[in-house]
């Protein structure tokens, strides 16, 4: 966002959806109740079973969006201008499923959004990190990489996403939070969506929804190896699990 950082009172997060429609609608009417000033979403918004349908809620939110390119996010725009070219039955997937007004919407995503939210000071959105969408940012990166990844961004709190995991933590020269994923997320604990509520303090949410819905409409779907994103939604990896293989890569697609 150019210009002046704007100033608002309550923002709320979500990230990695993953194309999953019934763990969006379930967030969005949760997170709506909370009359927040403005939805930003840390990205891999389409890339899953309903590209477009999650595409289409998104646009209608009847707050403003801001939108930050994931990883995810940047595949699909780079397979739909020919800058790649298909090499799996996914990515033809994710081409025949875009329609064109879910392409524009992601078109208009940015690496970074910037907000000053009152209580908590400025705050840098991201997907991976500042400075990559594939940057790995978990409870347990290293003090020193973290620092490096900020670079000069000027935050009190860093959001990411990625990693899927949701977790906050507080260091003395930053607050590193991950609102986890809505659609797919990485945990130890209940099943449910994960995002949060940015406000005078963090609040991290998990919102119940019907997986079993959910599981039937990538089958629907048709969508590739939908197997294995059920599974994962079913029985998701520890986090634990999780910042072991993070922490190892620190950068990965």
């Amino acid at each position: 966002m150019e210009g002046k950082i704007r100033t608002v009172d309550r923002v709320a997060v979500i990230s990695d959806v993953h194309g999953n429609v019934m763990a969006l609608r379930a967030v969005l009417a949760e997170a709506l109740r909370e009359r927040p000033d403005v939805l930003v979403n840390l990205g891999c918004l389409t890339y899953g079973p309903e590209p477009s349908p999650v595409a289409e809620i998104l646009r209608w939110v009847p707050v403003p969006v801001l939108s930050v390119r994931g990883n995810g996010d940047r595949a699909v725009l780079e397979l739909a201008s020919g800058q790649r070219s298909p090499e799996s039955e996914r990515d033809r997937f994710v081409l025949d499923n875009h329609d064109q007004a879910s392409l524009s919407l992601l078109r208009e995503t940015q690496a970074t959004h910037r907000l000053v939210v009152r209580g908590l000071g400025p705050v840098v959105f991201c997907h991976g990190s500042p400075r990559s969408d594939v940057e790995l940012i978990t409870p347990e990166t290293p003090v020193e990489r973290l620092r490096e990844a900020i670079g000069e961004s000027g935050c009190d709190v860093l959001a990411t996403g990625h990693t899927h995991l949701q977790f906050d933590r507080r260091l003395d020269f930053i607050r590193s939070v991950g609102p986890g994923s809505v659609g797919l997320p990485y945990h130890d604990g209940p099943p449910g969506a994960r995002w949060a509520i940015f406000g005078q303090d963090i609040q991290l949410r998990i919102t119940p929804y019907d997986v079993a819905a959910a599981a039937e409409a990538a089958t629907a779907a048709r969508f590739p190896d939908s197997h294995r994103w059920i599974q994962v939604l079913r029985t998701p990896p520890t986090a634990a699990e999780v910042i072991a293989h993070a922490e190892g890569l620190q950068f990965s697609d």
